[in-house]
């Protein structure tokens, strides 16, 4: 069992491992809070929900099978080296399972708030059920062979495909509709910060570690950082720099310019029929 040669640097693994898990955890909560005032979902892309339950539902799997199965732990370091420490923490774990529920719940929202005439299209059902389909077949090939490790590492490239690919619908539609309204950006900057602080995390261990094998031997998560910060800073920009979100005028608002401006026509007019009136 590989040990830490700092305890400052342990230290700091900790620290940057737990403000990611805060900051993932936290990040799904303006979205749901967000849809819950509306009371409406729209400008939510749902296939990005439905892929990223499918996500994280791969990546609480591979996460839990990797820290809790001595069996996976053991293919691990035959692998990789005895001296090696699993990339896999607990705040890993504590994350994937806090991620499937909030999803599941931002899910349920689309059941039961108004979502216009928007569903989730026939690309994004075809691509789920294929992934899982590809997932059968792995488990039957696996259990013969006791291929714990390669069986983990395909739910493992799953969660890394439906990240690369989740995000593209929502982008898609931001410039569609040339707004983000709908599509919580509270979620993205804390989305971004978890990604960074992962990546710090996983630095961190290498640096301590003398090895970089941290981040080749857990690709997902070196992929999983990267790519969700990529995103992050793509929806950064076109929230605040392609369509920023001016104050729309609303319904009200307009009603109540429309009643300014005909009260000063109609004084206009009055005055102008009437131009001795004030001396009255």
């Amino acid at each position: 069992m590989a040990s830490w040669n700092s305890t400052p640097l342990e230290v700091l693994y900790n620290v940057l491992g737990w403000v990611a898990f805060v900051s993932w955890s936290i990040s799904f909560y303006p979205q749901v809070i967000l849809n819950f005032r509306r009371k409406s979902v729209i400008g939510l892309n749902f296939d990005f929900v439905v892929m990223n339950l499918t996500k994280h539902t791969s990546y609480l799997i591979y996460n839990a099978s990797l820290f809790f199965g001595s069996a996976v732990q053991r293919q691990y370091r035959q692998k990789y080296g005895l001296d090696e420490m699993i990339p896999v923490a607990a705040n890993d774990v504590a994350f994937s399972v806090h991620a499937v529920l909030l999803t599941a719940i931002t899910l349920y929202q689309i059941v039961i708030y108004d979502r216009g005439n928007q569903k989730v299209s026939k690309s994004c059902t075809a691509i789920v059920s294929v992934a899982w389909l590809a997932i059968a077949v792995c488990v039957f090939i696996a259990i013969p062979k006791h291929s714990w490790l390669w069986l983990v590492s395909c739910f493992n490239i799953l969660q890394v495909a439906m990240t690369v690919i989740k995000y593209i619908p929502q982008a898609v539609m931001n410039f569609q509709r040339k707004s983000t309204v709908g599509w919580s950006i509270g979620n993205i900057l804390l989305d971004l910060l978890g990604g960074l602080t992962n990546y710090g995390q996983m630095a961190v261990q290498s640096i301590d570690q003398n090895s970089w094998v941290n981040f080749y031997g857990n690709i997902g998560k070196t992929l999983l950082s990267l790519v969700s910060v990529f995103f992050d800073i793509l929806f950064i920009v076109q929230h605040y720099v392609l369509y920023p979100s001016r104050k729309t005028v609303t319904s009200d608002d307009a009603d109540a310019d429309a009643d300014a401006e005909a009260v000063r026509k109609k004084l206009l007019i009055n005055s102008s029929d009437h131009p001795h009136a004030d001396d009255v």
